[in-house]
């Protein structure tokens, strides 16, 4: 099946099967798990499909029947899933979530030698730009092997000698790699994007201690047109030539779950930037942290990665006021 031709966004990089304990107990005594779909790239992909975007995403996966649960999941919220890739000899990589009635929950990876860390740079192809528009990665599939590193790299770059505009959330792993590597290839990969959003810590971690001004400043002499910082209970800051705007957080009362907030708060934000992207403006750089913030907010406030966020009519209705937030 070939996709047709428009397409707003390509997203490249890991999906994994996440099982989350269905109680409190910790994974050593709980006995009932849930299944679902978990995956940066891929919660940016549902997330921009239920915002209006026409979005592809390609990993690779193993073949297998977790390979054919990820496929099904994106394919039913969407989400173009045509170009995957599938190897017969690697697996699809799990991971579990262990879930804790206080502090963020405990994760555990299973994803060493697994489909998506075999992804290699002669897998990407021009095809996969077909009719594309906005490139978005992160920093996670780079983490799982050198030569998954080299692909995103080689994505990149294809993407912007095609004209593509890119967009990359560094979204720092420090489980799967050392400090050094992960700070040497991040740091190589921000003058390839036109977008950037890391978070103050992931900002920290790339450049030392510096003012939140100076954190932008630094990563737009690096190359991005613009640079978004998350801020989190403070809301974000946008840059944009000399220029900062910055949005005031999306209040909610108690926080359930942090994971795929950040993931959420990209898809926000680049909901608003790619009908604005030719001109960025002020008022419009307000607008895409507006929504970020509020789509960032509201991830926090259910189990699993994805599956509470949003649609465009729902979020229009929560920043007109009509409604009031209840999750």
């Amino acid at each position: 099946m070939q996709p047709n031709n428009r397409t707003d966004v390509l997203t490249i990089g890991e999906s994994m099967v996440l099982f989350q304990t269905i109680g409190e107990k910790g994974i050593k005594y709980e006995p009932l798990f849930t299944k679902s779909l978990a995956g940066a790239e891929s919660n940016v992909a549902i997330t921009l499909t239920r915002l209006g975007k026409k979005v592809r995403w390609v990993s690779k996966l193993g073949k297998d029947p977790f390979g054919d649960y990820i496929l099904s999941t994106l394919g039913g919220e969407g989400v173009d899933v045509s170009y995957a890739l599938r190897d017969v000899e690697k697996p699809t990589a799990v991971y579990f979530k262990e879930s804790k009635s206080y502090g963020d929950p405990t994760v555990y990876y299973y994803r060493k030698n697994s489909a998506a860390s075999n992804l290699q740079p002669e897998d990407v192809q021009k095809e996969w730009f077909d009719g594309v528009k906005h490139l978005h990665v992160t920093g996670i599939t780079p983490a799982l092997s050198e030569n998954a590193a080299e692909a995103i790299r080689k994505a990149m770059k294809m993407a912007k000698d095609m004209g593509l505009t890119i967009s990359f959330d560094p979204n720092l792993r420090r489980k799967l790699w050392s400090e050094e590597k992960a700070r040497s290839v991040l740091l190589s990969l921000i003058p390839l994007c036109d977008v950037f959003l890391p978070g103050v810590e992931e900002a920290e971690f790339l450049l030392g201690q510096q003012s939140i001004e100076e954190y932008g400043e630094s990563f737009l002499q690096m190359g991005p047109k613009v640079v978004v910082l998350k801020l989190g209970a403070e809301g974000s800051i946008g840059f944009i030539n000399g220029d900062s705007v910055k949005a005031a957080p999306h209040v909610v009362s108690q926080v359930i779950d942090t994971v795929g907030a950040g993931d959420a708060f990209a898809a926000g934000f680049l909901s608003v930037y790619l009908d604005n992207e030719a001109a960025l403006t002020h008022v419009s750089l307000e607008i895409a942290l507006t929504r970020a913030n509020i789509l960032g907010a509201l991830a926090t406030q259910f189990k699993g990665d994805w599956e509470g966020n949003p649609s465009l009519e729902e979020i229009n209705s929560i920043i007109a006021g009509r409604v009031e937030a209840t999750r």
